[in-house]
């Protein structure tokens, strides 16, 4: 066991002292730990993570509260006006359409599968995750008003579908004779619960940093340690008064966002933790759950897990941002751009330790596969579809003049004057999955490209 430990933390600052070399090579944190988890494990068979059930759930349950809280409280209202109302397209009306269809293709394409079964594998499909497309996320070619919307969707979308997977998870439970008969009825209570309760904790916690900051009484150095502990609390919480611990730490995020008024680094020590988590959760999916989703792998899940990633995406996406204005490669690329990732995984976790029999066997590996194969096209396709839409994506015009594309511009954007205020962030959340915020990326690449220019970094 302590040399199985000792290579994962090997794994984790061999990383640490390539990644951002790996970027040139289009490799992102989670499929390079999801590979070397299947090659260590199932390949050379050196790496043997014979983790109990109980350590397993442990492990996503809190990358899952982390990346919850994280994801939320980042949320920057602000930031997000001028696209709010695409982000309420995406989350309000694209988020359930995708659900309801995964679930209607679930319940007509898998075998044997029952009504909360296909809610399930709808729920847990639902989440992306745009740190399977860092390439995409950090690249100046796309505007950053597209790059804010494919983030912000991401960031809030996993706290969205978690209240249905685990309605489903109870029904399912229940259906099986694992749960007793009102456990749908009691998943109900316990989501409400955890409603009420993480909206009072986020903001009472939030106003309460808020007044020891302004009063000397904090001190931003451990303000951070202070923000995670707040978003396990949550979670065990609101276990204690017998609510839903994920739903809790997602509105005490909100909650918290909107109201601790500290700067941006005080959530760095939250996100940098669910970061690291967040690359172990990923390598146990390649060296656990991929060995055992191959053994049950059926071609009913193949073509699901083919049909979610497109038909079930894409289909949903363009009929919410019918009428916003996108023009259609711009609404394609958003459809296709919906990494299923972290989440999709961990909701995969907690059906192996809440399910038991042929539902276990018939779900978790639809999971698994799709998880999988968004790993490899969109890991594969990120840069160079970022880059082609780039090249033909509508420029922002001045008031009064024509809109232009990039393509009658040799493929580059206009010169346009130097803006008279600091410019808007790239992106209104940080992806935690990939180890490194895609604006801290932005900024490295942005000045890289200006000290080549200017000549003091040879190319």
């Amino acid at each position: 066991m302590d040399g199985t430990f000792s290579l994962v933390l090997l794994l984790l600052f061999v990383w640490c002292l390539c990644a951002r070399r790996m970027e040139r090579y289009e490799l992102t944190a989670p499929a390079a730990f999801v590979l070397a988890g299947l090659l260590l494990a199932e390949g050379i068979g050196v790496l043997d993570l014979a983790l109990p059930h109980e350590t397993v759930t442990a492990l996503a349950e809190i990358t899952l509260v982390w990346v919850l809280f994280t994801d939320a409280a980042r949320l920057s209202f602000r930031a997000l006006r001028p696209e709010l109302g695409l982000c309420v397209r995406l989350l309000g009306v694209g988020l359930p359409l995708c659900m309801a269809l995964g679930s209607l293709l679930a319940a007509a394409l898998l075998p044997g599968v029952s009504g909360w079964g296909a809610l399930y594998v709808g729920a847990a499909l639902a989440p992306t995750d745009a740190a399977l497309g860092a390439t995409m996320m950090v690249n100046p070619d796309v505007p950053a008003r597209i790059r804010r919307l494919i983030n912000v969707e991401s960031g809030l979308n996993d706290g969205i579908a978690t209240p249905f997977v685990v309605l489903a998870l109870a029904g399912v439970t229940a259906a099986e004779g694992t749960a007793g008969p009102g456990a749908s009825g009691q998943a109900v209570v316990e989501l409400l619960i955890g409603v009420a309760y993480g909206v009072a904790l986020g903001l009472v916690a939030g106003l309460l940093l808020r007044a020891a900051l302004r009063a000397g009484w904090a001190t931003e150095d451990f303000a951070g340690a202070g923000v995670l502990a707040l978003a396990l609390l949550g979670y065990t919480s609101a276990l204690a008064l017998g609510g839903n611990g994920f739903v809790a730490a997602f509105l005490a995020g909100l909650a918290f966002g909107s109201a601790h008024g500290a700067p941006p680094r005080v959530l760095l020590y939250v996100e940098q933790s669910a970061s690291l988590l967040s690359v172990l959760v990923w390598l146990v999916f390649g060296a656990l759950l991929l060995p055992a989703v191959f053994d049950a792998l059926t071609w009913q899940a193949v073509l699901y897990a083919v049909l979610s990633l497109t038909v079930v995406r894409m289909v949903p996406v363009a009929l919410s941002l019918v009428g916003s204005g996108l023009d259609v490669r711009s609404v394609l690329f958003v459809g296709w751009f919906g990494p299923r990732g972290l989440a999709s995984i961990i909701f995969g976790l907690l059906a192996i330790e809440e399910l038991s029999g042929p539902d276990r066997r018939t779900l978790v590996p639809v999971v698994g596969i799709t998880v999988l194969l968004s790993v490899l096209a969109h890991g594969l396709t990120s840069a160079p579809l970022a880059k082609r839409y780039g090249r033909t994506a509508p420029v922002p015009a001045a008031p009064g003049a024509a809109r232009t594309t990039r393509a009658r511009h040799g493929g580059r954007r206009p010169a346009r004057p130097a803006p008279a205020g600091p410019e808007p962030a790239a992106h209104a959340l940080t992806a935690p999955g990939d180890g490194t915020s895609a604006d801290t990326v932005f900024r490295r690449r942005e000045a890289d490209r200006s000290r080549r220019r200017a000549g003091a970094v040879p190319r």
